[in-house]
């Protein structure tokens, strides 16, 4: 991939007031805490979505919230690559992941879904899974019944201090990842949200 390609970092959740704190929606909060440490444009509404723009590390950066309802984001991804000439390769999708602690963070790229209906859906409408993602931590209930209302849950009191520090941590490290250092901008993540 070209250093002079445009990145395309897509927040995954639900639109409406009444999912704006639940679990689900944290790619949502993500990519708005990015966008305003890194002064972005003004979010417009666009491909089915809401889409502002900005430069992190020298690279152009396009930050995506789908307004599709989460299994249809990718309607709304395709719609904006598709426009703005971005390869699969260069989209990074920030998403809410049940297989790790609350606060932890990871990237990779390509690999299954794990259930998740958003990256099921950017799949589908790219038919390949090799794109980003940032999978945030927000912890497994311990059941699989309990799954749809802790991921659809709002999260608790004693939950802010852990996920203001991810957020403000995933703010002040994206220039690594618009650098293409995922394995810096984990390792930095993590010092950045230990504890004390």
């Amino acid at each position: 991939m070209r250093d002079d390609t445009p990145l395309l970092w897509v927040g995954l959740g639900n639109p409406g007031s009444e999912h704006a704190r639940q679990r689900h929606n944290i790619g949502f909060m993500a990519i708005e805490e990015i966008a305003r440490r890194h002064r972005f444009s003004p979010w417009r509404k666009r491909f089915k979505g809401e889409a502002c723009e900005g430069v992190i590390a020298g690279r152009k950066v396009w930050a995506l919230k789908p307004m599709t309802y989460m299994n249809a984001s990718g309607d709304s991804v395709r719609q904006a690559a598709a426009f703005l000439k971005i390869p699969v390769e260069a989209i990074t999708a920030f998403h809410d992941e049940l297989d790790l602690a609350p606060g932890k963070v990871r990237v990779k790229k390509g690999g299954g879904v794990a259930g998740h209906n958003g990256l099921r859906d950017i799949r589908r409408a790219f038919g390949s899974a090799e794109f980003w993602r940032v999978r945030l931590g927000i912890g497994h209930p311990g059941h699989k019944d309990a799954v749809t209302g802790h991921v659809l849950g709002s999260f608790a009191r004693q939950d802010q201090a852990w996920l203001q520090r991810l957020l403000d941590a995933v703010a002040e490290c994206a220039p690594m990842l618009a650098e293409a250092r995922p394995e810096d901008f984990m390792t930095r993540v993590a010092l950045l949200t230990q504890e004390g």
